[in-house]
């Protein structure tokens, strides 16, 4: 079997929005993935975002959903991994390693100086495969997040 890595196209956007819904399933927030295949088409064709698509044989098996940041403690560009996720059946064949080794070699060639993403408390099969590749956790950070009411009567 061959595994190949490709960037996702506007054209993709159906297979994109398929495989955040199946990542949210996972994650057990499928309510809270309310993105449109036009939402990520139109993402896409704006540079948005990037994604990194696997495809074992020619079926597409992973993504890795990526955007670049900017660190002012570094002035230097970073990478936010959104989403990576492989189809279960795929899993434990270094599909996942080989997304993030490619996005960490994109992460490098714009003069990124690091890779940063989140991991739900409760997934210990990720937080020990992230901790396989070498990965920190940030535990002095509490991530926040406004949205909903609260952020538009912020905005008011």
């Amino acid at each position: 079997m061959t595994t190949v890595l490709r960037d996702a196209t506007p054209d993709d956007a159906a297979l994109v929005a398929d495989f955040v819904r199946k990542l949210a399933d996972y994650e057990q927030l499928l309510h809270e993935a309310v993105a449109t295949d036009a939402d990520f088409a139109k993402a896409l064709a704006e540079g948005s975002i990037s994604v990194i698509v696997a495809e074992r044989d020619g079926a597409p098996v992973g993504f890795a959903l990526w955007f670049k940041t900017f660190s002012t403690f570094t002035g230097k560009p970073g990478v936010y991994l959104e989403d990576l996720f492989v189809l279960p059946e795929y899993r434990k064949h270094g599909i996942g390693r080989m997304l993030l080794r490619e996005l960490a070699r994109r992460t490098l060639s714009i003069g990124a100086t690091r890779m940063e993403w989140s991991v739900l408390n409760w997934n210990t099969p990720a937080i020990e495969f992230y901790r396989s590749i070498g990965a920190k956790a940030q535990n002095e950070w509490t991530k926040k997040r406004l949205d909903g009411a609260a952020l538009a009567n912020l905005a008011e």
